[in-house]
Protein backbone atom coordinates (compact mmCIF):
# COMPACT_ATOMS: atom_id res chain seq x y z
CA UNK A 1 0.00 0.00 0.00
CA UNK A 2 1.45 3.27 -0.36
CA UNK A 3 0.36 7.03 -0.09
CA UNK A 4 -0.90 9.62 -2.70
CA UNK A 5 0.39 13.30 -1.97
CA UNK A 6 -2.19 14.07 0.46
CA UNK A 7 -1.56 11.22 2.43
CA UNK A 8 -4.63 9.07 1.48
CA UNK A 9 -3.65 5.50 1.02
CA UNK A 10 -4.63 3.73 -2.30
CA UNK A 11 -4.07 0.32 -3.25
CA UNK A 12 -1.84 0.97 -6.75
CA UNK A 13 1.80 1.09 -7.06
CA UNK A 14 2.39 3.39 -10.01
CA UNK A 15 5.50 1.09 -11.82
CA UNK A 16 3.65 -2.00 -11.03
CA UNK A 17 0.29 -1.87 -11.61
CA UNK A 18 -2.33 -2.72 -8.69
CA UNK A 19 -1.07 -4.75 -6.11
CA UNK A 20 -2.91 -7.84 -5.48
CA UNK A 21 -1.35 -9.73 -2.37
CA UNK A 22 -0.50 -13.63 -3.06
CA UNK A 23 -3.09 -14.35 -0.05
CA UNK A 24 -6.00 -12.67 -1.25
CA UNK A 25 -5.58 -15.11 -4.42
CA UNK A 26 -5.99 -17.93 -1.83
CA UNK A 27 -8.80 -16.06 0.43
CA UNK A 28 -5.83 -16.22 2.96
CA UNK A 29 -5.65 -20.03 3.08
CA UNK A 30 -2.37 -21.59 3.02
CA UNK A 31 -4.45 -25.28 2.58
CA UNK A 32 -6.81 -26.65 0.14
CA UNK A 33 -10.20 -27.77 1.86
CA UNK A 34 -9.28 -31.64 1.73
CA UNK A 35 -5.30 -31.24 2.66
CA UNK A 36 -4.01 -32.36 -0.35
CA UNK A 37 -0.10 -32.25 0.04
CA UNK A 38 1.80 -31.54 -3.31
CA UNK A 39 5.18 -32.31 -4.10
CA UNK A 40 7.02 -30.01 -6.33
CA UNK A 41 7.56 -32.66 -8.67
CA UNK A 42 4.23 -33.59 -8.62
CA UNK A 43 2.53 -33.65 -11.62
CA UNK A 44 -0.72 -31.91 -13.16
CA UNK A 45 -3.06 -32.39 -15.39
CA UNK A 46 -6.22 -30.94 -16.90
CA UNK A 47 -9.54 -33.44 -16.30
CA UNK A 48 -11.40 -34.40 -19.69
CA UNK A 49 -14.48 -31.81 -20.41
CA UNK A 50 -12.27 -28.78 -18.83
CA UNK A 51 -11.25 -26.82 -22.12
CA UNK A 52 -14.06 -24.02 -21.61
CA UNK A 53 -12.93 -23.39 -17.90
CA UNK A 54 -12.89 -19.64 -18.67
CA UNK A 55 -16.70 -19.43 -19.47
CA UNK A 56 -17.07 -21.07 -15.29
CA UNK A 57 -17.77 -17.44 -13.42
CA UNK A 58 -16.99 -19.37 -10.02
CA UNK A 59 -13.45 -19.66 -11.16
CA UNK A 60 -10.61 -16.69 -10.15
CA UNK A 61 -8.30 -15.89 -13.25
CA UNK A 62 -5.96 -18.52 -11.55
CA UNK A 63 -7.37 -21.19 -11.41
CA UNK A 64 -8.58 -20.73 -14.86
CA UNK A 65 -4.91 -20.35 -16.44
CA UNK A 66 -4.03 -23.82 -14.41
CA UNK A 67 -6.21 -25.28 -15.87
CA UNK A 68 -5.46 -23.87 -19.59
CA UNK A 69 -2.00 -24.53 -19.33
CA UNK A 70 -2.38 -28.01 -18.15
CA UNK A 71 -5.11 -29.11 -20.86
CA UNK A 72 -1.74 -30.43 -23.64
CA UNK A 73 0.86 -31.60 -20.97
CA UNK A 74 1.47 -32.42 -17.42
CA UNK A 75 2.60 -29.62 -15.80
CA UNK A 76 4.51 -29.93 -12.45
CA UNK A 77 3.14 -27.34 -9.62
CA UNK A 78 7.06 -25.99 -9.55
CA UNK A 79 6.70 -25.20 -13.54
CA UNK A 80 3.01 -24.10 -13.07
CA UNK A 81 4.57 -21.35 -9.92
CA UNK A 82 7.18 -20.09 -12.53
CA UNK A 83 4.58 -19.99 -15.62
CA UNK A 84 2.18 -17.93 -13.23
CA UNK A 85 4.73 -16.03 -11.33
CA UNK A 86 3.08 -17.07 -8.12
CA UNK A 87 4.78 -18.39 -4.46
CA UNK A 88 4.70 -22.34 -4.37
CA UNK A 89 2.01 -21.80 -1.53
CA UNK A 90 -0.12 -20.51 -3.36
CA UNK A 91 -0.31 -22.29 -6.42
CA UNK A 92 -0.49 -25.56 -3.72
CA UNK A 93 -3.75 -24.49 -2.74
CA UNK A 94 -5.40 -23.01 -6.15
CA UNK A 95 -4.00 -26.45 -7.47
CA UNK A 96 -5.96 -28.12 -4.38
CA UNK A 97 -9.01 -26.07 -5.02
CA UNK A 98 -9.17 -27.66 -8.61
CA UNK A 99 -8.63 -31.08 -7.19
CA UNK A 100 -11.35 -30.74 -5.33
CA UNK A 101 -13.86 -29.63 -7.87
CA UNK A 102 -12.61 -32.31 -10.18
CA UNK A 103 -10.97 -29.95 -12.72
CA UNK A 104 -7.17 -31.61 -12.49
CA UNK A 105 -6.01 -34.31 -11.29
CA UNK A 106 -2.19 -34.84 -9.95
CA UNK A 107 0.31 -38.12 -10.32
CA UNK A 108 2.62 -37.85 -7.17
CA UNK A 109 5.93 -39.31 -7.34
CA UNK A 110 6.64 -42.91 -6.11
CA UNK A 111 8.01 -41.85 -2.48
CA UNK A 112 11.53 -43.46 -1.88
CA UNK A 113 10.03 -45.56 0.27
CA UNK A 114 8.21 -47.60 -2.11
CA UNK A 115 11.28 -48.28 -4.73
CA UNK A 116 12.96 -51.27 -5.08
CA UNK A 117 15.83 -52.43 -3.16
CA UNK A 118 19.20 -51.94 -5.05
CA UNK A 119 20.32 -55.15 -4.66
CA UNK A 120 17.18 -56.60 -6.14
CA UNK A 121 18.04 -54.22 -9.09
CA UNK A 122 21.40 -55.42 -9.52
CA UNK A 123 20.14 -59.19 -9.05
CA UNK A 124 17.89 -58.44 -12.32
CA UNK A 125 20.54 -57.13 -13.82
CA UNK A 126 22.69 -59.59 -13.15
CA UNK A 127 20.59 -62.25 -14.36
CA UNK A 128 20.04 -60.61 -17.73
CA UNK A 129 23.29 -60.60 -18.73
CA UNK A 130 23.57 -64.28 -17.79
CA UNK A 131 21.11 -64.65 -20.49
Amino acid sequence: MSRDGNGTPHWFDDDAGPVVRPYAMTRGRTSSASQHRLDLIALVMSEEGTEDAGADRTLAPEHVSIVELCQDAPLSVAELASELDLPIGVVRVLVGDLVDDDLVHVSRPVPPAQLPDESILRDVISGLRAL
